[in-house]
């Protein structure tokens, strides 16, 4: 039984690591989609993990914090099309722009509005996203294997947890089942008969790019008021590259880039469980080789899958519109 509840502790912790990656590889997934390759992923959950650590900790309020954080990465997103689709300028050139400029604003504004060393002050409970109990979880906690599931497993997350994965469903649905996820995709793989179809290419991939800003504001919301009490300087940690070997590996589509995530998610659980542990066999084994273990996983799909892992034929190419 000890076993088993160790399983569920892990699994527990991956589903809770897994949502900001899993928010921003559907960030990527519209956006990419659409034909806008999108590396600023980091660099808009940055910028929006820091705007809504600092107005939830000046307004008290997790949902100005949050409204903040989606303002701030649609902003960036913006800069981005507007780099990219207006002006067809190099679309990896100014994913990587927008890097830069977040990783180094957060620390210079952070320290010039709150003095401590870039970081936000520690928000009180008011200012984070709170667990959330499902029905009858307390009641059915010491129920035996399908008690401890309810009650640990799917009861306890914060709302955005719930919100990440009710996104993977509705992502489907807008791609696969709607008449903008129909455009969207063909926008991504023929701009010129989606043009000629009288539809504008600009406004289509505008559209995607404020998808991307608001799933990543979501993203950075959460590492900052609801994994953390604030925001920390480069507190995403790569968390944008690994989403974009996540949508990588799962070839542009939604379940799959879900079941990526929860992949890395759970290397992170494992690292943060048995770091320092002794394993079976093997003894004892350094913390830090579990927390390369994400980072090396990245290297490794990227390497195996990139060459295999088909993306939209207009990726990457500006639009110029024939006369």
């Amino acid at each position: 039984m000890e076993f088993f509840t160790t399983i569920v502790q892990i699994l527990d912790s991956t589903v809770r690591l897994s949502v900001p990656l899993l928010l921003a590889c559907l960030a990527g997934l519209y956006s990419e989609r659409s034909g806008i390759f999108d590396i600023g992923l980091e660099g808009k959950m940055l910028a929006g993990a820091f705007a809504a650590g600092a107005a939830a900790a000046v307004m008290g309020s997790a949902w100005a914090g949050l409204a903040m954080a989606v303002l701030i990465s649609v902003g960036l997103a913006l800069v981005h099309g507007f780099a990219s689709i207006t002006h067809r300028g190099n679309q990896i050139v100014s994913g990587v722009a927008i890097n830069f400029v977040a990783a180094g604003s957060t620390i210079i504004l952070g320290q010039a509005w709150f003095s401590q060393g870039g970081r936000t002050p520690s928000l009180a409970a008011e200012g984070r996203f709170g667990a959330v109990n499902l029905p009858f979880a307390d009641a059915v906690a010491d129920v035996p294997i399908v008690g401890q599931i309810y009650s640990e497993l799917l009861s306890g997350h914060s709302l955005l947890v719930y919100f990440a994965f009710a996104m993977v469903p509705f992502t489907w649905w807008v791609l696969f089942r709607t008449r903008f996820g129909l455009r969207l995709r063909a926008v991504g793989e023929n701009p010129a008969a989606v043009d000629t179809a009288g539809i504008s290419v600009a406004w289509l991939r505008y559209r995607a790019v404020i998808c991307t800003g608001i799933l990543c504001g979501f993203a950075g919301a959460y590492l900052a008021l609801a994994m953390n009490a604030g925001f920390v300087k480069d507190m995403t940690a790569g968390r944008g590259f690994i989403a974009l070997a996540a949508l990588i590996f799962a070839k542009w589509r939604p379940v799959p880039a879900m079941m990526a995530c929860l992949l890395f998610g759970f290397l992170d659980a494992a690292a943060i469980r048995l770091g320092g542990s002794p394993l079976p066999i093997v003894g004892r084994v350094p913390v830090q080789f579990f927390q390369a273990l994400p980072y090396v996983l990245t290297v490794v799909l990227l390497a195996g899958f990139i060459g295999k892992a088909i993306p939209p034929r207009a990726g990457g190419q500006p639009y110029v519109k024939e006369r």
